[in-house]
């Protein structure tokens, strides 16, 4: 063999020669997974929708790949040989915002929370749909450009002005009390990944918000029912059982 060929088929070096085929300005996905035939079935998807794929099978060549390749997005297996891949996303989330998507057999509720808590900005479960996968992936990459945070946030009929705290719907102003606001801008500000019921009622009631579940419930109701009265379908405002809500663009 080559003395060449550890070299030549290193993750960054791959990524060069796809920059080179398919333009610099293709986004750049790192998938870490152990499993050989998953990374080829994801480059295979992924490419024909003009990403360009970095590949790492382990989670410490994971993290050292997002550091050195500077990838658009992550797409995470839990079930790594050397570290447990919600410890990835912890040791990433320590400096790094890149949004990254859970790709894991691990489908209880328990699991997707943890890795969501961790910081993981959505999760799919194998088996997996292609289709659902890139449209998850395109989601949270959307959500991961810095110049998404912006003062208002537009889908469709609804409308929100974030510095006026105003909301409305094809044009109408929609009233809503504060914690229903709150509700609102958060999934709205997360647009297209799933909040974890803990973070939601972190944000929307502070530290102490663990103990205001049954509120939580009861607020998304009567904000779900404005919304519908107004003309926006509420059944864009999802609930994912067991972990929490996500609101679709």
């Amino acid at each position: 063999m080559s003395r060449w060929a550890p070299v030549v088929w290193d993750g960054r070096v791959k990524l060069i020669v796809e920059e080179l085929a398919m333009g610099s300005s293709a986004p750049a996905v790192l998938v870490i997974d152990d499993e050989m035939q998953i990374r080829r079935l994801l480059r295979a998807a992924l490419q024909a929708r003009g990403w360009r794929v970095m590949e790492a099978d382990g989670g410490q060549l994971g993290i050292s790949e997002v550091a050195l390749g500077r990838p658009d997005a992550v797409i995470l297996d839990l079930g790594l040989p050397d570290m447990d891949g919600v410890d990835v996303v912890r040791r990433l989330r320590e400096w790094n915002r890149v949004p990254i998507l859970v790709l894991s057999v691990r489908d209880s509720a328990e699991e997707k929370v943890r890795a969501l808590d961790a910081g993981a900005d959505d999760y799919v479960s194998k088996p997996f749909n292609t289709e659902e996968l890139l449209a998850r992936l395109r989601a949270i990459q959307r959500r991961g450009d810095p110049g998404s945070d912006g003062p208002e946030f537009v889908s469709g009929v609804l409308q929100i002005d974030f510095a006026a705290r105003e909301v409305r719907v094809g044009g109408r102003r929609l009233g809503l009390t504060r914690i229903e606001y709150a509700v609102l801008k958060t999934l709205a500000r997360n647009a297209g990944k799933v909040v974890t019921q803990r973070q939601l009622l972190r944000e929307v009631w502070g530290p102490q918000g663990d103990d205001c579940s049954n509120h939580l419930r009861v607020h998304l109701a009567h904000l779900r029912t404005k919304l519908s009265a107004a003309g926006f379908d509420r059944n864009r405002i999802q609930t994912e059982t067991g972990v929490g809500y996500r609101l679709i663009e």
